[in-house]
């Protein structure tokens, strides 16, 4: 290999409220970075949208002040970006102009339920209803994923409807978006049309074992195969760069899917399992060659392939809509909070939730339950109650919504794939921003009855992209990524400090709470 004394490695993590930009060294030290956040769009009560040019803007931004931050601060970044790693939040659907290049409507974005007729609809009609795709792709017919949400424009929206049927119109998630313009987009060059294997996975339209598009599947929805980019591994060179953006010339060298991209960066083996907190929580159990097929409400999914020639990881998944954005709502919609950050102190004041339970049920519930019907509740209120009482509830909601999808992943998956460590102990590897509040992992460990450990580095989905990308480009080997011993070492460790009567007569208390939310989709305005 070639000094690679000044090689450094780049990311986009473009998420559901913000994007940034992380530049590493060989070393995988953070050398530079930015991060903005963009506009959340609520057209109607259950409907969430982003302007894909906007999105653009905000990776431009980020690319140029990141590469400047690193530069002021001594690195020799021009020369030395040997590759650029994406990674995305997934299923959020765009459907563009390949001449113009500009979106034909608004990003559809994961969380949005607006397409639960349309579910309704399949299911009645299908044969195997709820779980009719499930064989060839691992997902059941949810809002979730972005085949319906494909369905939706196509019978919603005249100008989609019309480039489809002119030839005019390109499909993508956010990977694909961000790719086709930073190759050249609708420049006489042309922008690459491409998606990766774990994006293509979260579509409802990508077989899981040949990991191409289904073509039964496409002509049952009726989804045009001349939409669909190609599919690519993980981890290889995609296309350099276009003129007009920062960094002209760097190749993009690998793309996941934001979970898998965590799951990679926390350097998860087969039977090793992370939960990475951002505005859902995501819990992604690698298992190994093998397709395990869920019997308790999660998914089945890829979890990365690392090369075109390299062996395809799997995992098992759950997926809960709403985490981080439980405590932006108490922000942004109640006002109990100031910023973000303030809810651990506020939650702190307090030794419990003083018998309240809130359950983020705003758009219903994804795994173990996929619930479309619920809508969120707050029970057990009293006189007594309080702003601390409030504020930990929120933060007990995620991690008891973690608790039942990792309940769930041991009933799937069984003793020999838990995540373990020397000793045979469970863990769960965690990761995202909002894993910087002590007492939400305190919490975590303490409802799960075993410990939570956290890396040196929480920005673990960005770091996994990068990896992805320096693999391809020749920065690192995968043995030298995953010889990772030393980020290990720089763990925090949250041990459980709760009984055990305590933690099953919460547990119960909870599950009461969640059955209160069904079949209140409907309530009157």
């Amino acid at each position: 290999m070639a000094d690679q004394a000044e090689a450094f490695v780049a990311a986009i993590d473009q998420g559901t409220t913000s994007t940034r930009f992380i530049i590493y060294d060989r070393h995988r030290r953070p050398v530079g970075s930015h991060q903005v956040e963009f506009t959340q769009i609520y057209p109607e009560a259950g409907w969430v949208e982003h302007d894909p040019m906007e999105i653009l803007e905000t990776v431009r931004v980020c690319m140029a002040k990141a590469v400047e931050k690193a530069g002021a601060a001594g690195h020799g970044i021009a020369a030395g970006i040997r590759g650029v790693g994406l990674t995305n939040q997934r299923e959020t659907t765009v459907i563009w102009s390949k001449s113009t290049g500009l979106p034909l409507y608004n990003a559809i974005v994961w969380m949005d339920a607006r397409t639960s007729g349309i579910c309704r609809r399949l299911e009645k009609e299908l044969a195997g209803g709820r779980t009719h795709f499930v064989e060839t792709c691992g997902l059941p017919i949810s809002t979730y994923f972005s085949a319906v949400k494909v369905l939706w424009m196509l019978e919603n929206v005249e100008a989609v409807r019309a480039a489809v049927e002119s030839g005019d119109a390109l499909f993508g998630t956010v990977d694909t978006w961000l790719i086709w313009n930073l190759t050249g987009g609708a420049s006489a060059a042309g922008g690459i049309h491409v998606t990766d294997c774990s994006n293509a996975s979260r579509t409802m339209l990508m077989n899981l074992k040949t990991l191409d598009w289904d073509l039964p599947t496409l002509e049952t929805l009726g989804i045009p195969l001349s939409i669909l980019p190609k599919i690519v591994s993980n981890s290889e060179l995609i296309g350099e760069i276009a003129g007009g953006w920062p960094l002209t010339g760097v190749p993009i060298a690998g793309c996941l899917g934001d979970q898998h991209a965590a799951m990679l960066g926390q350097l998860c083996r087969k039977g090793e399992a992370k939960s990475t907190y951002g505005t859902g929580a995501f819990i992604l159990l690698n298992t190994g060659d093998e397709v395990v097929r869920s019997s308790h409400g999660l998914l089945s999914t890829v979890a990365y392939k690392l090369g075109p020639a390299a062996p395809t990881n799997y995992a098992l998944e759950g997926s809960i809509a709403i985490a981080g954005a439980a405590v932006q709502w108490l922000r942004d919609g109640l006002g109990l909070i100031r910023t973000a950050a303030e809810i651990e102190g506020l939650a702190a004041e307090v030794e419990n939730s003083g018998g309240v339970y809130f359950v983020p049920a705003f758009n219903g519930l994804f795994a173990p339950w996929w619930r479309e019907d619920a809508r969120g509740v707050c029970i057990g209120i009293t006189r007594y109650t309080n702003r601390g009482h409030i504020a930990r509830a929120v933060l007990e909601s995620m991690t008891f919504q973690v608790k039942e999808v990792l309940n769930s992943m041991h009933k799937d998956a069984g003793e020999k794939r838990e995540a373990k460590t020397r000793d045979s102990e469970f863990l769960l590897r965690v990761d995202g921003g909002a894993t910087v509040n002590n007492l939400l992992m305190q919490i975590q460990a303490d409802l799960l009855g075993s410990p939570v450990v956290r890396p040196a580095d929480i920005e673990t989905t960005c770091l996994g992209a990068a990896y992805a990308a320096g693999l391809a480009a020749g920065v690192w080997t995968e043995a030298e990524i995953f010889a990772g011993a030393e980020k290990a070492a720089a763990a925090t460790t949250f041990r459980p400090r709760m009984g055990e009567e305590q933690r099953r007569s919460k547990f119960e208390s909870w599950c009461k709470a969640v059955s209160r939310t069904f079949d209140l989709a409907d309530l009157s305005l």
